[in-house]
């Protein structure tokens, strides 16, 4: 498309340099108007008594602040066309005079005049500012600014330079819509403005993804004739590139080579960044040394790029590699080469290599960013470091670096996430006290922590906060109040806020559906959880594992392990795997009902689909022996347990102690207790009061109050009931 568009320019090219040949003709529309307008005595004495106090260094009377004078449209119109023949410098003084002349209203024909003088004075921010004031008033439509730009342009002498000017102005007030239009009414006036504006917009569109927009424009450019340049040729493969059209970029620069325009260091970074960003960094390689080869020298960004798209693509060890081969070039990293290789160590959690990296970059005389060390300590909170997250935070601080809301807030997220809710409230307030404002995320990290604990009251105040600063609550900041209310058992706030989430339009996820359903489940009720159930498979929501294993722990707490595996073997159904508490799940129910045995049978089959017994999963089996009065198969999963790098903890030896005592085998459970102790895992108070009541039935009270008066040194309060 983009080579029909250049083919299409050479057959419209003469017709459009005739129309476009002199200033005269651009603005033979528009002579009556350009000319200084007729002027009364009275008027063209004041315009001349004007210039006299100006060119005497006095400030003539009637610009003087509360003159009275009325200065007419037509007289400041006359002084400005005077001024701009051979003292345009007096003109700009009377430009400055009149803005600073409260409560008078100038014409857009006057300010035209003003911009004019302006620009002919080379004071293009003054030109801009005046622009600006034009288009900001009400009423004036982009034609009209136009014509009062062309019909005061003759009369001023002034360059087509200003319609440059106007064009790059409202680009840089990001007004592109209007600039768009700006541009098709000079073109209807036949007014050409330069490559140089047609660039700026072009790039303003492109920057915006306005591509659509920029295919239309582009082509009017080319068919206006307009001399295209290198920079054109970046704006339009950046163009290209962004919408994954590398063959036409290819074509497009063939295309305006033909034409004596060759790419540069920009084109090639554009092409080779874009490539990296589309997941070809070997494409991106092969650029480098194309562009080399044509006798241009890569920069820094050039191998940033490519060491983006390796990193991208996992392909770390390749991206370091290139790394050396740049210094090789002579040419040495700066802090984002090396936070782009930070970044992929710290996403994939490599801590002793994103460490080294931090160091090198100190050893190579560079400082680190705010981009360094938010890698960093997202890297430490994410895996519960909370310490080294903070080491980085105050070494941030001490190299002068600000925080910012994502540091902040990712801090905070950490606190949250390991229940340091006191501490992520004060870093909340410093935050605060820094001018930093909390995002979203911030508040919805605060809410989700307050409701883990229960501190209900907090966090609908903090919502009152949040929502007082203009931020709607999403489906994170409902679902965590729902969790709130289900973890205290209030349920009727939960499903009122369930229902208010809907009637705002927040589409609830599996994670909240799962949630109503746990805390209906908690508080016995498996009508309403199932009516959630149902209400979530009609909105086109699927259970999840999580979902299937909450109502399958709460059958088999109630011990009805029947309607337990009914639920497992429609999740087999559907094709989703248990994990690991699902299996937890039914193994408990089967343990409750005195069959280990089948629930042992599980333990096999977690195991033969890669599931890792945990703790829990041993210490139910471990219970379930015990209940059943089979000690030695108790002993002998215990023993397996620590064989297979899972740590028996005490509930596990209680379990035993717990078993022995009601055998009457108080020696063996006394056995366990020594094991307990050589091991340095610290009883608690069941131990001992277990240990106790195995004494006492034993009747052997000696011990029975030695171990009473062990436990008191321990800071334990027995119940004294024995």
């Amino acid at each position: 498309m983009v080579h029909l568009l250049l083919a299409a320019a050479k057959y419209s090219r003469l017709s459009v340099r005739f129309l476009y040949s002199t200033e005269a003709l651009i603005f033979a529309r528009t002579t009556s108007h350009g000319e200084s307008p007729t002027q009364s005595p009275t008027s063209s004495s004041l315009s001349d008594q004007i210039i006299s106090d100006l060119q005497r260094g006095q400030t003539p009377n009637n610009l003087l602040p509360h003159s009275s004078t009325n200065l007419t449209a037509s007289v400041i119109i006359d002084v400005l066309y005077k001024c701009s023949r051979g003292i345009s410098l007096l003109g700009q003084e009377f430009v400055h005079l009149l803005l600073k002349k409260p409560n008078l209203k100038l014409s857009s024909e006057s300010l035209s005049a003003m911009i004019h003088i302006s620009v002919l004075n080379r004071r293009s921010a003054d030109a801009q500012s005046l622009i600006l004031r034009m288009v900001r008033r009400r009423g004036t439509s982009r034609s009209q600014i136009v014509d009062a730009l062309i019909s005061t342009y003759h009369g001023c002498n002034s360059n087509l330079s200003v319609f440059d000017l106007l064009i790059r102005t409202y680009v840089q007030a990001r007004k592109l819509r209007e600039a768009t239009e700006v541009f098709r009414v000079l073109k209807e006036r036949r007014v050409l403005v330069s490559v140089n504006a047609c660039n700026s917009l072009l790039a303003g569109l492109v920057r915006v993804d306005w591509l659509d927009v920029v295919w239309e424009l582009f082509r009017e450019v080319v068919e206006l004739g307009t001399c295209l340049n290198v920079y054109t040729l970046n704006i339009i493969v950046n163009a290209l590139c962004k919408e994954g059209r590398f063959e036409d970029s290819d074509e497009f620069m063939e295309e305006m080579g033909k034409k004596g325009i060759f790419p540069d260091l920009v084109t090639y970074n554009t092409l080779i960044d874009a490539r990296s960003r589309s997941g070809h960094p070997e494409e991106a390689l092969v650029l480098l040394d194309t562009m080399i080869s044509k006798g241009l020298k890569p920069d820094i960004v050039t191998y940033n790029a490519v060491l983006k798209g390796f990193c991208r693509e996992g392909k770390y060890d390749k991206a370091n590699e290139l790394r050396f081969e740049m210094i090789g070039t002579g040419l040495m990293p700066n802090t984002t080469t090396f936070n782009i290789l930070l970044g992929y160590l710290c996403r994939n959690g490599k801590i002793p290599e994103a460490v080294e990296i931090y160091q090198e970059i100190s050893n190579q005389g560079l400082v680190p960013d705010l981009v360094t060390f938010s890698h960093l300590i997202s890297l430490f909170t994410k895996r519960g470091d909370i310490n080294s997250a903070l080491y980085y935070f105050e070494a941030m601080k001490a190299v002068g670096l600000v925080p910012d809301t994502v540091v902040y807030t990712m801090l905070i997220v950490g606190f949250c996430k390991i229940g340091l809710m006191s501490n992520a409230q004060q870093m909340y307030d410093e935050m605060l006290d820094h001018g930093c404002f909390p995002d979203l995320v911030t508040y919805n990290a605060m809410l989700n922590g307050m409701c883990k604990e229960g501190r209900l009251s907090d966090a609908n105040m903090l919502l009152k906060e949040m929502m007082e600063r203009r931020f709607v609550p999403d489906n994170y900041t409902f679902t965590s109040l729902i969790y709130g209310y289900c973890r205290t058992g209030s349920m009727e706030e939960a499903f009122n806020l369930f229902n208010t989430m809907l009637s705002k339009n927040v589409k609830p996820d599996v994670v909240t559906y799962n949630t109503l359903i746990g805390g209906f489940c908690k508080e016995g009720d498996m009508e309403k959880a199932y009516e959630v159930w149902d209400g979530m498979i009609n909105v086109g929501i699927i259970p999840n594992c999580v979902t299937y294993s909450i109502l399958i722990d709460s059958y088999c707490n109630k011990g009805d392990v029947v309607k337990a595996f009914k639920l497992w073997d429609e999740m087999i159904r559907r094709g989703i795997l248990p994990n690991i508490a699902t299996y937890n799940s039914i193994i408990k129910g089967y343990c409750c009902t005195g069959n280990v045995l089948k629930a042992e049978e599980f333990l096999v089959e977690m195991k033969s689909n890669n599931i890792v017994p945990d703790r829990i999963t041993y210490n139910t089996l471990v219970v379930g022996f015990v209940k059943e009065e089979k000690m030695e198969e108790a002993l002998s999963l215990v023993s397996r347990m620590a064989a297979e790098g899972v740590k028996p903890d005490i509930f596990t030896y209680n379990a035993l102690i717990n078993g022995y005592c009601e055998l009457g085998d108080v020696q063996e459970a006394r056995s366990i207790f020594k094991e307990i102790v050589a091991r340095r895992i610290l009883p608690n108070k069941f131990t001992y009061t277990t240990l106790i009541n195995g004494y006492v039935a034993a009747e052997n009270l000696k011990e029975a109050f030695r171990l009473h008066d062990e436990m008191l040194q321990r800071g334990f309060i027995p119940d004294d009931k024995f």
